[in-house]
């Protein structure tokens, strides 16, 4: 029974609350891991300078960029003698640079993605999903539903694992040279020595402690310095204390502190490194209280054994990623491998640690590039408005389907929807795919879409049966005139989806796999499915007279004879106007970019009491000030905001985001009452912050850079697979401007009226997803039209193209509108009752819906119909 839930739908981070990572493997540090032991100068002036570069965005090609760097310092490198495991002797830049990227991918994939399963797993966290990025040098995403305590998570995922023992100075052996060099900073400058740093000095003998300090960088300023290097020894290496300690300043305050520790190092090295360590585990001292003990192997039992022995009566250092945990005084020789970690660990602390050193150390640095918290909280009302509006929308799309086309054909296109729904679902079980708040919009959506094959069909049928044909004739022709529309506007709407699972991230991803399938879903039910159930159906009387009309749609739309060619100037002009006006509102106002676009920090906030946005906006900007960018918007309700900063986005680790929390705390406390800054701060309560997410400048740049491809490939391809089915540019001129004036009319709304409507009116990368979207339904509408011409071009050939195309848009104009309506009946439930985190999206997609629906009658027909010229010298004078 637990083996057969495993395959069930999982529930994504939106629905069950978790954290979505993206980290960054230093790409600096792999090279150096695989470069060979001699320094080389060029080498750390290529990397400084290829860093420089990827951090300021000037190249996203670290490898490429760093052998070109390198090349220039040292025209005549042979890097085979830098790389020797990987480079062979002749090799061209080119070869070089393919090898090397070839082995860090391997290195990141193998390596720092195992390392990570590892940690990830021994934590407990249930279905993550970890994955490289492609094309993103040492990206790694993370997705930990479930998870809630995010620090001790980011900690966990930040550890290089880098186990280190080392020998260590006594504050006897290096006092008096630390003396001698603060007494020359003295002469110097008085007010910047260690004496004036250190909050606390030599405070114990017989002890590695040089002192103790807050500002940790000045004082490593200093014994890093050029004058340093005349009085401390070169085998001489500092690092601090990973606890802090409280002490009191010379104001008589207390602040918290590091010590200082002195390791020896033999020739720059440790004295023994962590990868002998075999086994760890977290226990429990009555002394010493949580420890971490470890097991080595018989070379690394052997090397401890020396080590203490050379060390009786000495303190030896033990040190992870560069922070000294303890520094135990050796008492005596210690044989067997068996050693212990101690400092004041918690419970969590000290297993978090052993699981680090049993899951291996990390060929690199990683760092936190975006990151994203939802509380569970927010998750459970996620899911319940996710569930709400898809029930509701479908039972009114099966509502509307009875009082269109009369009960048994409705109730079959209802029969249709149920199936492809149980198979949407059971096809992302078999995936074992995740189910996010994007997906269910997805499913939701393309059971909208779904409709429009029912109502191809039945308004094909109902043709037939006004053209004299019998029920079963009528029914046959209608599935058989209707599959080349139904074919032609699936696959473009597949081709939408298929570029958004290319270039989407995350919830974009989560939207275009269920939209895919359930396209394909509807596809096969609509076509195949009720057909059986219309031959069986036939054998009844019950069947003989269907009318596929009620009272309510008998007459609606029949007979039409607009013609909508001849208002192709005024629809021109409209067009012409609202560009220039968009244009002028794109360049005076803008777009409002969401965090997805330009970096920064959202922070879900929940009150007890309802809320002003203003009022919080201006108790904000006293711990945010100008010029960082601050927004604070309701959502859901009025006692929940989402508040918005760019402060500090390009800085990194845990104190920033601390620090940002705790001036948060500050500023909204009139708001908070009793409650603490760790009951703010946990992301799982009904009050505080419920969700957070940062997004880097980096990331930032690489999702804008995607979403511009991504819309610019859509419309390519929508181009290219017009022409390649209707062999007519002029068709695939008059879609790619419908296509493009529907895209560039949603994005002029959102710069016209961003700031005036109700909710966040963004462009992120939901926003980019409902504009593909709107472009597979845009193509999808214009493609039935055309599909129209083109059988009524067959039929006609002698008849001009203005009257063809009039008359094919006027035999389609009931199944334009029904579909349009059953697609914003599904729409508008979602944007009514499907929660914020999608408001926007369904808001694009409504919006973009009813553009579409007019760009395929006034600029897609007209704009074919100008550039067929071919065709339209056989107009007559009626044109």
């Amino acid at each position: 029974y637990n083996d057969i839930q495993k395959w069930g739908v999982g529930l994504g981070l939106d629905l069950k609350g978790g954290m979505n990572v993206i980290l960054q493997v230093s790409i600096p540090d792999i090279l150096t891991s695989i470069k060979n032991e001699a320094k080389d100068e060029n080498f750390d002036k290529a990397i400084a300078a290829t860093n420089d570069k990827f951090k300021n965005h000037q190249t996203d090609d670290f490898v490429g960029t760093f052998v070109a760097e390198y090349k220039a310092l040292n025209p005549n490198a042979d890097f085979s003698v830098v790389f020797p495991e990987v480079i062979k002797s002749g090799d061209s830049d080119n070869a070089v640079a393919t090898k090397l990227k070839t082995e860090v991918k391997d290195r990141v994939n193998n390596s720092a993605t195992n390392v990570l399963r590892n940690r990830i797993d021994a934590f407990g966290v249930v279905s993550p999903n970890i994955q490289v990025l492609q094309g993103k040098d040492g990206q790694i995403l993370l997705e930990l539903p479930g998870v809630k305590d995010h620090e001790r998570v980011r900690e966990l995922l930040q550890k290089s694992a880098n186990l280190e023992f080392y020998a260590t100075y006594t504050t006897e052996e290096l006092g008096s040279r630390i003396a001698q060099l603060d007494q020359e900073l003295a002469g110097n400058d008085p007010e910047n020595t260690l004496a004036t740093l250190m909050l606390e000095m030599s405070p114990m003998a017989h002890t590695p402690i040089v002192g103790s300090a807050s500002d940790t960088a000045a004082v490593m300023a200093i014994l890093n310095s050029d004058l340093a290097k005349k009085y401390i020894p070169s085998d001489a290496k500092f690092a601090w204390e990973v606890k802090p300690h409280e002490v009191k300043g010379a104001n008589g305050k207390k602040a918290n502190a590091y010590n200082l520790i002195a390791l020896r190092t033999n020739n720059g090295q440790a004295a023994l490194d962590g990868s002998v360590v075999t086994s760890a585990s977290a226990d429990f001292e009555q002394l010493q209280g949580n420890v971490v003990s470890m097991t080595m192997n018989n070379d690394g039992a052997k090397r401890w054994a020396r080590i203490t022995k050379d060390n009786l009566n000495r303190p030896v250092a033990i040190v992870l990623d560069n922070q000294v945990y303890s520094y135990p005084n050796v008492n005596s020789v210690i044989e067997g491998g068996r050693s212990q970690i101690t400092g004041n660990f918690t419970v969590e602390e000290a297993q978090d640690l052993a699981n680090v050193l049993k899951s291996g150390k990390m060929d690199a640095r990683i760092e936190i590039i975006s990151d994203q918290v939802i509380g569970p909280s927010l998750g459970q009302q996620a899911i319940e408005s996710g569930f709400i509006s898809f029930i509701v929308a479908l039972v009114l799309l099966m509502i509307f389907m009875v009082s269109i086309y009369g009960w048994a054909p409705g109730l079959i296109a209802n029969f249709g929807l149920i199936c492809n729904l149980f198979f949407t679902l059971g096809i992302l079980a078999s995936f074992q795919a995740v189910l996010t708040l994007s997906g269910i919009a997805g499913i939701v959506l393309a059971l909208g879409m779904a409709v429009d094959a029912n109502v191809l069909i039945f308004e094909r049928a109902k043709e037939e049966l006004r053209a004299g044909k019998n029920v079963k004739q009528a029914v046959a022709d209608g599935y058989s005139n209707a599959f080349s529309a139904i074919f032609d506007s699936n696959l473009t709407s597949i081709i939408t989806g298929v570029i958004l699972l290319l270039y989407g991230t995350g919830p974009i991803k989560g939207f275009a796999t269920t939209l895919i399938i359930g396209i394909i879903c509807s596809f096969f039910t609509a076509v195949y499915l009720s057909r059986i159930v219309f031959i069986l159906g036939q054998k009844t009387r019950w069947f003989n007279n269907l009318k596929f009309s009620t009272k309510l749609s008998r007459n609606l739309f029949t007979n039409t004879h607009i013609n909508f060619l001849a208002q192709r100037k005024v629809s021109f002009s409209v067009v012409g106007i609202f560009v220039a006006i968009v244009i002028v509102s794109l360049f005076t106002q803008g777009l409002n970019q969401g965090i997805d676009f330009s970096g920064g920090r959202n922070y879900v906030v929940k009150f007890e009491k309802p809320v002003e946005p203003q009022t919080l906006v201006d108790q904000l900007r006293e711990e945010f000030p100008m010029p960082n960018a601050l927004s604070v918007i309701k959502i859901e309700s009025s006692n929940q905001v989402r508040i918005s900063t760019n402060y500090k986005i390009d800085e990194e680790g845990a104190g920033v985001e601390k620090e940002i929390v705790a001036k948060l705390y500050k500023a909204l406390k009139p708001e908070l009452g009793d409650m603490t800054v760790d009951e703010f701060s946990t992301t799982d309560e009904s009050q505080g912050i419920v969700s957070s997410q940062k997004v880097g400048p980096s990331v930032a740049d690489d999702m804008r850079n995607e979403a511009y491809i991504a819309v610019m490939l859509s419309l390519i391809a929508m181009f290219l697979y017009i022409l390649l089915r209707f062999r007519n540019v002029a068709f695939s001129l008059g879609a790619l401007a419908a296509v493009a004036f529907t895209a560039f009319t949603i994005i002029g709304f959102y710069s016209l009226f961003w700031g005036i409507m109700p909710f966040a009116m963004e462009v992120d990368q939901t926003f980019i997803a409902a504009i593909l979207t709107v472009i597979g339904y845009q193509i999808n509408d214009t493609v039935v039209v055309f599909d129209r011409v083109r059988e009524n071009v067959g039929l006609y050939p002698k008849q001009n193209l203005y009257d063809i195309i009039n008359m094919s848009m006027n035999s389609t104009l009931s199944r334009t509108v029904m579909t349009s309506v059953s697609t914003l009946l599904v729409l508008l439930c979602i944007f009514i009752l499907g929660g914020d985190a999608i408001r926007s999206f369904t808001f694009a997609m409504l919006f973009g819906v009813i553009t579409g629906t007019l760009s395929t009658i006034y600029v897609a027909a007209p704009v074919a119909y100008l550039t067929d010229s071919k065709r339209r010298n056989r107009k007559t004078a009626k044109a």
